[in-house]
């Protein structure tokens, strides 16, 4: 989707910029790599309950391209690729062959027949072109904005006013002794420049019911390929119920239950019948792990079902980061990797949250939030939109240790956000 498809936003993004380098059209060799998105890290973080992000040099850059109805992701260092899109996945390929000049990555791979020949520039809001070449076809052109994590500013000078915000959350951060916590902030109104800031935006602690966000997202994108439709039934037996957070654990079973009940259940009441139901509908882990890997998400794993205590023992484990999520955020709001009608359904599913003891909570009565908690005796999470008319913004605020005392923290995160957004002297500017 394209920035002026955007109907949340109170000011659209500046044009993306071009880089005007010549087309490189090499035909390489190429071995295909792991497809099931990324892997967790060996060993144990130096906090409790949180994992070390999986290992990637600090020069790599990463960014993906967005087109209509699919992504084609790049690093730049391990010269892979990766096309997803309606009409198919090709898996993390390496390109050996990949050409980096100019802040510009360029090349071509072969998979299954179809050729992929692209040039992306790994800075984002740019604009990068992919030609998809089959047998007996015309060539396909595909452009469109290029992301990355985080997205630069579209005003350094009104991004610059947000960074204050850093040392606010950093004290509040650094007050909560014993819960390891971490925030990303994105601006999403333009009023800060389109700017992100975050403290401890790499911290990974188990993703909890986050992980759900994941899952409505690959099931919408399905929705917009045409392959699924929300009003499609799937059979819900005995053997799906567990309990936890939910609603649809109280009803009889089997019966038939909407996809769209499930995606809605699965964010407004955090359901794990919900959540379970869908890994098995899409597929399992894989696509969903795909779906991560396709947007360069590198902290970002589903590796159990909700309440699988046995998974868990063996170390299987859901993980992210607030960059992540506000990675996936952001790519929702501007329209990269939903169509405005799914992003709008799943924002709507947002604004229903029945979990309220975190965010809303530490915010005045009133203030439109849209917004998914995550819960376990070792993380408090709460992640998602304020909605504040002209200062719309994305947030994530993750913790591990005692929920208790992390459902504090968040509070006082989500807070010290709300109450610059709204200060005159410090956030938001008069008008």
């Amino acid at each position: 989707m394209r920035k002026s498809d955007k109907k949340r936003s109170s000011s659209l993004l500046e044009a993306p910029v071009r880089v005007p380098l010549k087309w490189l059209a090499a035909t390489v060799a190429l071995a295909v790599v792991a497809t099931t998105g990324p892997a967790t890290a060996d060993g144990q973080g130096h906090e409790p309950g949180v994992e070390p992000t999986p290992e990637r040099a600090p020069t790599s850059e990463v960014s993906w391209l967005s087109f209509p109805g699919g992504v084609f992701a790049v690093d730049s260092l391990g010269h892979t690729v990766r096309y997803r899109a309606c009409d198919g996945d090709t898996g993390r390929v390496a390109d050996p062959g990949m050409r980096v000049a100019a802040g510009v990555a360029s090349g071509a791979v072969v998979v299954g027949g179809t050729a992929y020949r692209y040039r992306v520039p790994l800075v984002g809001r740019a604009e990068g072109t992919l030609e998809v070449i089959q047998r007996h076809r015309s060539p396909t052109t595909l452009t469109g904005a290029v992301v990355t994590s985080p997205q630069p500013p579209t005003d350094p000078i009104a991004g610059a006013r947000l960074f204050p915000l850093s040392g606010q959350l950093a004290r509040v951060v650094a007050d909560a002794s014993l819960n390891p916590a971490g925030a990303t902030v994105r601006d999403l109104s333009g009023r800060y420049g389109d700017q992100q800031i975050a403290v401890n935006g790499s911290l990974r602690p188990k993703a909890a019911s986050v992980i759900k966000l994941w899952i409505l997202v690959e099931l919408l994108r399905r929705v917009d390929c045409g392959q699924v439709a929300l009003d499609d039934g799937v059979l819900v037996t005995p053997e799906d119920v567990v309990g936890g957070t939910g609603q649809l654990q109280f009803e009889t079973f089997p019966q038939v239950v909407t996809l769209h009940r499930l995606a809605r259940y699965l964010i407004k009441y955090s359901d794990n019948v919900a959540a379970n139901v869908l890994i098995t509908y899409l597929g399992g882990f894989a696509p969903v792990n795909a779906l991560i890997d396709s947007m360069n998400q590198r902290s970002t794993i589903l590796a159990r079902r909700m309440l699988d205590s046995a998974a868990a023992q063996r170390g299987e484990e859901n993980y992210t980061s607030p960059d992540d999520v506000v990675s996936l955020l952001g790519a929702v709001w501007d329209g990269e990797i939903l169509t405005p009608a799914s992003r709008d359904l799943m924002i709507g599913f947002m604004r229903e949250q029945t979990l309220n003891t975190k965010i809303p909570a530490a915010l005045p009565p009133g203030v439109p939030v849209a917004h998914k908690t995550g819960d376990l005796p070792d993380a408090s999470h709460d992640v998602g939109y304020y909605l504040i008319p002209g200062t719309e913004t994305a947030v994530a605020f993750l913790t591990a240790g005692p929920m208790a005392t992390g459902d504090e923290t968040v509070r006082r995160m989500a807070r010290t956000v709300y109450d610059f957004l709204v200060t005159p002297s410090e956030g938001a500017v008069e008008e």
